[in-house]
C-alpha cells in the first residue's frame, strides 16, 4: 500500500478523539466523503487507510471533539454502518490504536518514530520495529443433531448468547486450539472442525476465525469466571443471539439455515 503524507482534497476522514470515533452532531446524518476541515490541522496523527469507492481513506485523531461533531463509542457506531464503511472503521481504530500503545519502544523504552513507507514504528536507538498488532482468536459453534451449543460469558449483553472463543496460543494451531478452549470453557470434545470465515476486530486488535466443530462427547461443565451459563439449544428455540454486524452473528444464523436445510 502507498503510503501518502498529506490528504486528498476530498477524502473518507475518519476522526478519533480518545478513541472514541467522530459522527456528525445532526440528527439522522451518517459518516460521508468531506475535504480538509478547519480542525484538521489540530490533528495529533494521521494515517492513510487506502481508497473506498474511488476516494482516498484516513484515519486521524485530534486532541478534542470540535464543534458539529459527537463521539460516539465504536461499537455503537458500526452497528449503524454498511458492511464497506464498517470494514474501514475497524481498520482504522486499529491503526490508531497500534499508533497509540507504540509510541515508546518495547526493548529500550526510547520514543518511537514513523519508518517512512512502511507501515511500523521504529526505534532510532535499537531498530526495534512495531508493526500494526494482531491478536488471532478462534471462534467455535459446536452443534449435534438439532441443537446448538451457545454460551455466555459474564461480560455479555443480558439474555445474549454466542459461540465460544478463545485466544491462539504460542505454537498452536487454530484446530487445536479450537478442540483446547471447548474442552477448556465447557468440558466437551468436539471433531469435524470446518471453517467458517474470518472478521478482524478491533477491541483492541483480534481478528476472529469461525468454525464449527461436531459435539462428540461429553457433558457441559461451565469454566468458572469465563462462562456464565451455557446450554444446548434446538434449532427453533435459540435465545438472543449477537447481531450481524459480528462475525458470531452471521455464523450462528447461517449454520441455522444450514442445517435446517440439510433436515429438510
Amino acid at each position: 500500500m502507498q503510503l501518502l503524507d498529506t490528504p486528498s482534497p476530498l477524502a473518507w476522514r475518519l476522526f478519533f478523539v480518545a478513541g472514541k470515533l467522530l459522527l456528525p452532531a445532526v440528527e439522522g446524518a451518517a459518516l460521508a466523503p468531506v475535504p480538509v476541515l478547519d480542525f484538521e490541522p489540530t490533528a495529533s496523527s494521521r494515517h492513510y487507510l487506502g481508497r473506498l469507492d474511488g476516494l482516498d481513506c484516513w484515519a486521524i485523531t485530534l486532541p478534542d471533539v470540535p464543534d458539529g461533531w459527537q463521539p460516539m463509542a465504536l461499537r455503537a457506531a458500526m452497528m449503524q454502518m454498511p458492511a464497506p464503511l464498517l470494514n474501514l472503521a475497524v481498520r482504522a481504530a486499529q491503526i490508531v490504536e497500534w499508533d497509540r500503545t507504540h509510541r515508546y519502544c518495547g526493548a529500550c523504552a526510547t520514543p518511537t518514530e514513523h519508518k517512512p513507507g512502511e507501515r511500523a514504528r521504529v526505534c532510532p536507538s535499537c531498530g526495534q520495529l512495531a508493526y500494526p498488532r494482531l491478536s488471532p482468536a478462534m471462534m467455535a459453534l459446536v452443534w449435534r443433531e438439532g441443537e446448538l451449543l451457545l454460551a455466555r460469558s459474564p461480560g455479555f449483553t443480558p439474555g445474549i448468547y454466542s459461540a465460544l472463543a478463545g485466544f491462539v496460543e504460542p505454537g498452536e494451531t487454530l484446530e487445536e486450539c479450537v478442540v483446547r478452549e471447548v474442552e477448556e470453557e465447557v468440558g466437551l470434545q468436539v471433531s469435524d472442525l470446518r471453517y467458517y470465515g474470518s472478521q478482524s476486530w478491533p477491541f483492541p486488535h483480534s481478528f476472529m476465525l469461525a468454525f464449527t466443530a461436531r459435539w462428540v462427547g461429553g457433558e457441559i461443565v461451565p469454566q468458572a469466571g469465563e462462562i456464565e451459563h451455557a446450554a444446548w439449544f434446538p434449532l427453533d428455540g435459540l435465545p438472543g443471539i449477537p447481531p450481524r454486524f459480528s462475525i458470531a452473528g452471521h455464523l450462528i444464523r447461517d449454520t441455522v439455515a444450514a442445517m435446517q436445510g440439510a433436515a429438510s
